[in-house]
């Protein structure tokens, strides 16, 4: 072989190694993107792909179809901080650190300590760029729980979680900053009619419109975060403040709820009671999550623009269950959690069963349902096992990884879900096959039976109606053992008749 021959064929072999690499490297980088998107009081029947018939919902109806629904999913607690920290951290309410609502003046909410790992944290740590866009609620700002410092890159929304009771602020956070909205004077999320003003004038309400609609910023913010990104995985953590009340929503959004001409008495604040005072309030909540899911409708339309569709895990669901603030919102009227027992506060299942529905293009099957039992601490460990990383979950978390689910592969079921809450009287449940144990009002005072446990038969109530513990003495004692367990004291959620 001629010299200048032999140099032309190793030139050509180390062009095709380089190219050789060079794909080995690029399919290593092509981690998916993640879109975790999380409702604020969202219930469980409150979406078309979960039943509702009042409430147009067309964009997540199908995501639905696209992907997989999840009919026993339960959100990480029944308010919405404590349920966001079993998200972040992976552990159950019996672990995890906030365990209940707890405002910090003057703005925000207990801070998760610096030493806890968040799901960001794991993420950034294996490439991805991170943000949150919404609403926080654990940490005020500048606090070791500020997500700035608890692995989010950027940070857009609403830090404190009373502060998000109005969608007309004077401000949002962007990162540690303060950034100005244009609604001088805010709209208050909890107000009554001025004086004098007669409650079946529509105008009397005009004093609850803002220009500068809150939840439009946080959407701007979460698409530029996508843009920005387009070219390396990205983790995008979506904690929308709608539906949670104040009812605030343009008028504009409200036209085709108005058409329907349903009964729609006002809503007037009384005794100083609730949030602020609407006009149709039926017709400003179904708005409201119409709304919301055209945000996420813009979210799904820039994924198709970007390419970016096939390789993006997105999950939606709910923090916790439907408000039990029925002159504010009709669950009645809407059968926000129908059949099930109970909303917002309890762990009941309408206070915890939301909806889920997952998409991964090519990986996740599309237009199924699962039955299996998860909770929102499965989706530290499921989304590192997703992109590869199983490895990279801490040991002392209590969520389990769904990637066979997903994949619709065959998953041995979980053992057990438990979950406890020291509001609303002190509460514990756990969950074990087809059975439901359930404790209430652990905290009340003079209950001469505060740690009787309640049984249910979930295959065949689902309304949780008759409690079948008498019947079922062995399964009572075995997921007692479970409540016993599972349940650590904790210095700022006592429950002290079980600690």
């Amino acid at each position: 072989m001629q010299r200048s021959t032999l140099k032309s064929w190793r030139l050509a072999k180390l062009a095709l190694a380089l190219v050789f690499v060079g794909g080995l490297a690029k399919a290593e980088a092509a981690k998916p993107n993640i879109i975790f998107i999380m409702a604020d009081d969202l219930g469980y029947a409150e979406l078309g792909s979960y039943g509702q018939k009042k409430i147009k919902t067309p964009h997540l109806d199908r995501l639905a179809k696209q992907g997989m629904r999840f009919t026993r999913n339960y959100s990480g607690n029944a308010v919405c901080a404590p349920s966001r920290c079993v998200l972040m951290t992976g552990k159950h309410p019996g672990h995890a650190f906030v365990r209940n609502n707890g405002e910090i003046k003057p703005e925000g909410q207990r801070p998760i300590p610096k030493g806890e790992i968040t799901m960001a944290e794991l993420l950034r740590d294996q490439g991805y760029a991170t943000g949150a866009f919404g609403k926080w609620g654990l940490g005020f700002p500048g606090s070791e729980g500020d997500p700035i410092h608890q692995g989010f890159d950027r940070f857009y929304g609403y830090n404190c979680q009373r502060h998000a009771h109005s969608y007309y602020p004077n401000y949002l956070w962007s990162n540690l900053k303060r950034v100005p909205l244009n609604n001088e004077p805010p709209v208050p999320g909890h107000a009554s009619l001025p004086k004098g003003a007669d409650p079946a004038d529509p105008r009397s309400y005009d004093v609850f419109k803002g220009k500068d609609y809150a939840p439009d910023r946080i959407n701007e913010q979460a698409l530029k975060f996508i843009r920005d990104h387009k070219e390396k995985p990205f983790f995008l953590y979506y904690p929308t403040v709608i539906p949670h009340v104040a009812l605030h929503v343009p008028d504009e959004e409200l036209k085709q709820y108005l058409a329907q001409k349903w009964n729609d008495p006002p809503f007037v604040r009384a005794r100083g009671y609730g949030y602020t005072p609407h006009f149709t309030p039926r017709a400003a909540y179904a708005a409201m999550i119409t709304r919301m899911d055209r945000y996420i409708g813009r979210v799904l339309d820039l994924l198709d623009e970007l390419g970016l569709a096939k390789n993006t895990i997105v999950v939606f669901t709910s923090d916790n269950g439907t408000t039990h603030l029925k002159a504010e919102v009709d669950y009645d009227f809407f059968e926000s959690v129908k059949p099930l027992r109970g909303l917002k506060g309890s762990l009941y299942e309408g206070g915890i069963r939301v909806p889920m529905i997952v998409r991964w293009p090519g990986r996740v099957p599309k237009g199924t349902t699962s039955d299996y039992v998860t909770g929102l601490e499965d989706w530290m460990p499921t989304l590192l096992d997703l992109i590869g990383e199983k490895k990279a979950a801490p040991e002392n978390i209590d969520g389990l990884s769904i990637a066979d689910v997903l994949r619709g592969r065959k998953q041995n079921p979980r053992p057990f879900l438990y979950r406890e809450f020291s509001g609303y009287g002190g509460q514990q449940a756990v969950w074990a096959g087809r059975w439901k144990a359930v404790r209430q009002n652990i905290l009340r005072k003079n209950n001469k039976q505060p740690l009787r446990i309640q049984l249910y038969d979930l295959k065949t109530d689902i309304s949780e109606s008759n409690d079948v513990a008498a019947d079922n003495p062995e399964v009572v004692a075995s997921l007692r053992k479970i409540m016993t367990r599972e349940h650590t004291p904790s210095e700022f959620y006592p429950i002290k008749p079980l600690d």
